[in-house]
């Protein structure tokens, strides 16, 4: 480990502690705390396990599988790479997604219960989506919002009863704030973390293997439905969801602490005919569909607008909801031509080696090579099917438009093929390339309105 520290010191000789500062150019004056934009590389370190961080029902089975690093995400540690680089890394793994079938440890998605004769109107109150219109047994990709119009998380919504939603959390630790709302709002409901815990089965095959799981009724499942069933006698739901643009499921395991290890070799057993791989989630096809990651695309102080997700807020929902009036009023300044932010998300397609893995920093964006910086990329990875590095990444709003031609100041690792660091980039559409499902941003633009019921 120390070797390996040491030479990451020396391939980022300009980086050592106290030496790299935040970038002057980044305009981020319209945030309280700025993204760090410190260019420190690998900086390699082992993560340390202890009892202060959640094993989830499937950490063990994970590490069994191969997982041989790991992240933290809603305070558990959270299966980031099985395959090793020597091995072909992310990529082998990807090759599994796109052509196979493949399973996720994704217990790190905490199901928040909201429970009660109020529930509905709870849960209407705290979304931007009009919650009214899911019916049980159907869900929906939503986003909550603090005063501000800030993103505080951005769940899948399950409804499982006309009285009961679950919130399955990506990145922050949402319990906490829905039961502050409703100290000062006293909704009839009960608001409790549960014993539930998925994974997700991605992938061309997955319909296949759901099949041998479930029967002939998950064909009928649509995209967001959900299903009741059984796994080794055990209760789950289902949903026809997941965190790429490949066909998926994702099975929510009911009292997950006890029948964890029923499920997971079940699913083993039965994907073997269909050449199923245990794999991390899969970030590199995301990044295709155009899905966010909370905290590494947005965070608390992004709004809507700025990164694809205006779609969410609704010109139609008559009930009020926590960050409506800012919400509504930053759209008005927007269509007025004067955008109260300085930073939007746009698609990049750029130069450099392939990206293989993730990425250790928020890569710097100028206008052109020797620049200073001027905006930053936040998911980089590489696409086999458009034979490109893609990204999204923030830049100034006057920098948006499809076309523009901008630069992406990369690490060594990724250097072009003549050593260059800084490659050109072009701003593009997103998504990327075309997703199994259209999500809601697309069906709302093919029928000609900016929001999504």
């Amino acid at each position: 480990m120390a070797i390996q520290f040491e030479q990451a010191l020396q391939d980022y000789p300009h980086q050592r502690a106290g030496a790299a500062r935040q970038p002057d150019g980044v305009d981020q004056s319209d945030r309280r705390v700025p993204i760090n934009l410190r260019q420190s590389g690998p900086t390699p370190v082992e993560m340390l396990i202890s009892t202060r961080v959640r094993k989830s029902p499937y950490w063990h089975l994970s590490y069994e599988a191969g997982c041989w690093r790991a992240t933290v995400y809603n305070r558990m540690y959270h299966p980031r790479g099985y395959v090793h680089p020597e091995d072909g890394g992310a990529m082998v793994e990807y090759d599994s997604l796109v052509h196979d079938v493949t399973l996720w440890n994704v217990a790190v998605e905490r199901q928040i219960q909201v429970k009660g004769p109020d529930a509905e109107a709870f849960v209407n109150y705290v979304i931007t989506r009009d919650a009214t219109r899911i019916k049980p047994m159907r869900g929906k990709y939503v986003i909550l919002c603090n005063e501000d119009g800030g993103i505080l998380n951005d769940p899948v919504l399950l409804r499982i009863a006309e009285d009961e939603f679950w919130f399955s959390l990506s990145d922050s630790d949402l319990e906490l704030w829905l039961r502050g709302v409703n100290l000062g709002k006293r909704f009839d409901v009960s608001i409790a973390e549960i014993d539930v815990a998925p994974v997700q089965i991605q992938g061309p095959k997955s319909e296949a293997l759901m099949v041998d799981l479930f029967g002939d009724e998950v064909r009928q499942l649509p995209y967001y439905g959900l299903m009741a069933g059984q796994v080794a006698g055990h209760d789950v739901i289902v949903s026809q969801t997941g965190f790429t643009g490949e066909k998926g499921y994702e099975i929510y395991l009911r009292d997950a602490t006890l029948h964890a290890e029923d499920l997971w070799y079940t699913v083993l057993r039965a994907g073997e005919p269909h050449n199923l791989r245990v794999i991390a989630p899969a970030h590199h096809r995301r990044i295709a569909a155009g899905i966010l990651s909370w905290g590494q695309d947005i965070d608390q102080e992004t709004l809507p607008f700025q990164c694809n997700l205006a779609y969410q807020v609704p010109r139609n929902k008559e009930a009020d909801y926590i960050g409506k009036a800012h919400l509504e009023a930053v759209r008005a300044q927007i269509e007025a031509g004067q955008p109260p932010f300085r930073q939007i998300m746009v698609g990049l397609a750029f130069g450099g080696t392939p990206v293989t893995d993730y990425a250790n920093d928020f890569w710097l964006i100028s206008e052109s090579p020797g620049a200073d910086a001027v905006g930053y990329v936040t998911s980089p990875w590489y696409s086999p099917e458009l034979q490109s590095n893609i990204a999204l990444g923030y830049v100034p709003y006057e920098l948006r438009h499809l076309g523009t031609a901008l630069t992406v100041k990369l690490p060594p690792e990724y250097a072009a093929p003549d050593g260059s660091l800084e490659v050109a980039a072009t701003v593009v559409e997103v998504p990327f390339r075309p997703s199994v499902n259209p999500n809601a941003r697309e069906r709302a633009r093919s029928k000609g309105i900016d929001f999504a019921d």
